[in-house]
Parts: C-alpha cells; structure tokens; sequence
C-alpha cells in the first residue's frame, strides 16, 4: 500500500512538473529575440511578405492563443511541424534520437564499468596506495570541463596518435571519443561517491556485528555494504543518463555528433518554435520517466523511502 501510495504521488508530481515545463518552453523560445518569418524569406522581403508567414505559422495571434492551440496538439498526439525541415516534430526528433542514445549508453558503460567499481575498492581500500590513485582520479576528471576534455582527447587519439577520428557520425571509432569525453567526469564523480558511500556503511555498527558474526569480508563488502552504498550512485548515474538523453550540446556539437544536443542548438538558431519547445517537453518526458524509475529503484533497495 505504501509503495503505490509512493508511486502515485510521484506520477502525479511528474504530470505537474511536464505542464510548467511546457508553459516556461513555450515562453523563453518567444522572448529570445528574431522572428522566424523573417529567417524563413529572403532578406529582401517585405512587410506585407512577412506578415503572411506569421499568419501561416500560426504567429499572428496572441501568444495565450497560440499556447492552447500547441496544447491541443499535444493532448491529441501532434507535436507540430518544424519551420525549417518542413517536417512533423516527431520524425525529426527522432532521427536524431538513436545517435544521441548510442552515445549516452556509450558513457554509462564507461561510467559503470570504471567509476562504480574504482569508488567501491578505495572505500574498502581507504588511506591505502588504491585509495590515493581513486582520488586522484576522480580530482582530475571533476576538474576539467567537457569543452577542454574533447579539445584534449581530439588532440591526444585524432591529431598526435591518429588513432580515432576527431568528428563525424559513423561506427565504433567515431563513438569512443565523445562518449569518453561525456564518461569520464561521471566516472569521477560516482567514484567519490562510491567511495563515501562505503567509508561510511563500513562504520555502521550493524557491519561490525556481520564481522563479528564471522561473515567472510568480501561477503559482508558485496550482499551488505554495496547495496546501502549504492543508492546515492544510482539517484546521480540515473539522472545523468536521464539528461543526457536530452543530448549533450557542448560534445555534439564539437565532434559533430548528430544528435538531439546538436538540434537543438541548430533549432535555437533558426527560431524553429515548434521544434524546440516540443523537443524540450520530450527531453522533459524521458527525464521525468527516468527520474521515476530512479524513486521506485530506491525504494526497492530501501523501503524507508516509501514511508518517508
């Protein structure tokens, strides 16, 4: 009963959380200044000429108008069309979508198969050589931003070793560099979590009792401290990966990566409204999905969240 309980209310929270994000959408796309009648004719065109491709958009009318008439779409399935692709919203986000998908599953398996497993060991590892290397590790991928790791990383593997190429869409070789370049401060950071995570279960008395209990460590490491370690680690990896479903901006745009980042910046330029605020209330949806799955995931691992 509680767990439903739990589960509706976040649902219900999620709803309401879609609908401010469709009004704030709708809004800061329409005070960015430029009008996308303009961009859409010749630069030599007139007023009259202008005043016809707002009537066409839609943009003629006032904008409380123009909000419940998207709205009514939206409630009826219809996303829109965009102004420069000539094209239902739907199709162009989602041909999109695979690339930026490939690239965020890409980076939690880096995240995963270094950062869980390298927080956990220097936890139990604490104040040793492993401990240190950890630290260091998660210092230098939490200091550096995601502009100067791709600049770094194309130098490195594209232009010194000549090992990957440095931008495009295509195969393995082209996945590598901007999925490391997303991977590795996550990596970092559920590093330091990790390792928090388990300094501080370790001194738990019910851990001490297990050891009293003569419970092999490695036993005591894996069926009771990880699992109330872990649950920091999947709240920050799950939203991560929640957001950069939503593409990542910065690293597709600089490897030329064509994803939904890279849209979106395209679609801010070119004042295509019905693409970007559409594009946001579907970024909004799969991150809300996300950060539902994160709360029942929780609650599973620790039933006091849903009473709490």
């Amino acid at each position: 009963m509680y767990f439903l309980r739990f589960v509706g209310k976040r649902i219900l929270q999620t709803v309401i959380v879609l609908f401010f994000v469709s009004v704030i959408a709708f809004a800061l796309i329409r005070i960015a200044p430029g009008n996308p009648a303009t961009l859409l004719l010749p630069d030599n065109a007139t007023e009259e000429q202008i005043q016809e491709k707002e009537a066409e958009l839609g943009l003629d009318k006032p904008v409380v108008i123009q909000y419940l008439n998207y709205m009514g779409g939206v409630l009826r399935g219809d996303l829109g069309t965009s102004y420069n692709y000539q094209q239902p919203v739907t199709k162009v986000f989602f041909s999109r979508f695979p690339n930026t998908l490939r690239l965020t599953v890409a980076m939690m398996l880096i995240c995963l198969a270094c950062g869980i497993p390298l927080g956990i060991i220097a936890g139990i590892k604490q104040g040793t050589v492993i401990d240190f290397v950890a630290m260091i590790f998660a210092l230098l991928g939490q200091s550096m931003s995601n502009v100067w790791l791709a600049v770094l990383n194309i130098y490195i593997f594209a232009v010194w070793l000549g090992w990957l190429p440095s931008v495009g869409v295509g195969g393995m070789e082209y996945l590598i560099l901007p999925a490391l370049t997303l991977g590795y401060p996550l990596s970092a950071t559920t590093c330091r979590l990790g390792r928090s995570g388990m300094i501080d279960v370790l001194r738990e008395d019910y851990i001490t009792c297990t050891k009293a209990k003569g419970i092999p460590d490695y036993l005591v490491y894996c069926k009771y401290a990880f699992k109330n370690a872990l649950i920091p680690i999947v709240t920050v990896v799950g939203s991560q990966f929640g957001l950069f479903l939503g593409g990542s901006v910065v690293v597709e745009t600089i490897f030329s990566w064509s994803g939904i980042g890279q849209l979106l910046n395209q679609a801010i330029g070119n004042r295509d409204y019905e693409l970007v605020q559409s594009s946001l209330l579907l970024i909004a949806c799969m991150c809300a999905v996300v950060y539902l799955l994160i709360d029942i995931i929780n609650a599973l691992i620790d039933p006091r969240i849903t009473l709490d």
